[in-house]
């Protein structure tokens, strides 16, 4: 029976099927209807490694052993209730005991009953692979529509509703562990102008650049994201406000040194709010929030491109 699959889609070599089976009597059988065309095998005895082979290969070809109880623990290591899924089972089996093999159904495995034909155990094997690439192909599309939940279109960064969940987690943790977490909320200044003279879609080329910088300015660990419109928050975990007071002025130089497609002569800036934990009027996720929305309304007030603090201390700019 031909393969639907004609071999591994990844690089267009046989399937490797693990073959797990102490006597190593069905072997003959099992080579001849597994044959080398589609399926490569591999072959080992119980043990405490078959876990471990199995996560090489394909597909694993359990044949129970003398030692019943043995072999289902060895099932339950292969196919767990809970945790990581492995490579799919067939379980080649007598048809007694009959909770061994009802088992390994209700876990998910294929149950081939001896006497058995090469086209049933072939079929068996195509299904159980069949199933695991739909499974496979269904675990990427939830985390690619995941990925899309939680990000702007627009500029690729974290969207307001991922930002929003991140500082609630972020602030628990800081709580917990008496650690530090900085936020800087920044806003770009007279955006509408730029829309105006150039267009939205120069405007929207800005914010992508934009982005762009403030990703390269920040840690790995650090969270950037869109809050709205032109303005995006910098969410720092384990950094005090000296740290953070850093990096918005190394944020605020990089995007006044941008160089723009849309007009080599146009400059943006940029107002930038900082606000920190541990402090005394920050006692919650909100709170650390407002207080960098109000140091960032301050910077707008005291002339834009510049940083400011909460309270009220302005802070730059350091220099041009």
């Amino acid at each position: 029976m031909k393969s639907p699959f004609c071999g591994d889609t990844v690089n267009s070599r046989p399937f490797t099927l693990l073959v797990v089976d102490d006597s190593q009597s069905t072997l003959p059988r099992l080579a001849r209807a597994l044959g080398p065309e589609d399926f490569a095998l591999r072959i080992t005895a119980h043990g405490p490694e078959v876990p471990r082979l199995a996560r090489e290969v394909s597909l694993v070809v359990l044949c129970p052993g003398e030692d019943t109880q043995a072999s289902v623990g060895l099932l339950e290591r292969l196919i767990p209730e809970e945790g990581p899924v492995g490579p799919p089972v067939v379980l080649v089996a007598p048809p007694e005991p009959r909770a061994f093999w009802l088992e390994a159904l209700r876990r998910g495995a294929e149950v081939v009953l001896d006497p058995w034909t090469p086209d049933e155990l072939v079929a068996r094997v195509h299904r159980a692979l069949a199933a695991q690439a739909r499974m496979a192909s269904l675990a990427a599309q939830v985390s690619e529509l995941q990925r899309l939940s939680s990000t702007d279109g627009l500029t690729g960064l974290h969207n307001h509703r991922h930002f929003q969940e991140r500082l609630r987690e972020e602030f628990r943790r800081a709580q917990r562990y008496d650690d530090s977490l900085s936020l800087i909320l920044l806003d770009l200044d007279y955006f509408k102008e730029i829309n105006d003279k150039y267009g939205h879609s120069a405007g929207d080329g800005v914010l992508r650049e934009v982005a762009a910088a403030l990703t390269r300015g920040v840690r790995e660990t650090d969270l950037v994201a869109r809050y709205g419109g032109e303005e995006f928050a910098v969410l720092l975990p384990r950094t005090h406000l000296t740290g953070a007071l850093t990096v918005a002025e190394r944020v605020r130089r990089e995007l006044r040194a941008l160089r723009l497609e849309v007009s080599d002569s146009l400059q943006v800036t940029a107002s930038l709010g900082v606000s920190s934990f541990p402090h005394r009027t920050v006692l919650t996720p909100e709170q650390l929030l407002l207080t960098a929305d109000e140091a960032l309304y301050q910077a707008k007030r005291d002339g834009r491109d510049r940083i400011c603090l909460h309270p009220q201390l302005p802070v730059g700019p350091l220099g041009t």
